[in-house]
């Protein structure tokens, strides 16, 4: 009976674990927040759409890319600037404000070859002091 015992104690510890592994790695390829008119609902590696869908960036991202290339091709002032009036107009960025002004920050040092004190002459009371910040942290 001991040995009986054994064996069946042996077994569920070899196979629990393997049922365990691939009833989770089957649970988690179930994508719940796909549209449920789409081709399939489930995840696989080597979807065609999933690397068009990765490329679509969120407004905010497409906003402070646009600026880090303006910040780049004219000044710091003229991308805050534009930070600013495009936070009026939408003000469902103005949340993501202060990331993109660090962001610009950062850029301003780098485009001076570390010049804090150039980048900053061209701080704007945009999202208190997010620029101000990033100037600061791109030194580090």
């Amino acid at each position: 009976m001991n040995t009986a015992a054994r064996r069946i104690g042996r077994t569920l510890a070899f196979v629990l674990p393997v049922v365990l592994v691939l009833s989770g790695t089957l649970a988690v390829t179930r994508v719940p927040w796909a549209d449920p008119r789409a081709e399939s609902q489930f995840l696989t590696a080597s979807a065609d759409k999933a690397s068009t869908r990765a490329q679509r960036l969120a407004p905010h991202e497409q906003l402070r890319d646009r600026l880090l290339a303006e910040l780049q091709e004219k000044n710091p002032g003229v991308a805050l600037g534009h930070l600013q009036a495009e936070t009026n107009r939408r003000p469902s960025l103005a949340k993501h404000c202060a990331s993109i002004a660090r962001a610009l920050g950062r850029a301003a040092v780098a485009k001076y070859h570390g010049s804090t004190q150039r980048a900053q002459s061209y701080s704007r009371p945009v999202c208190d002091v997010s620029y101000a910040s990033g100037v600061l942290h791109a030194r580090d």
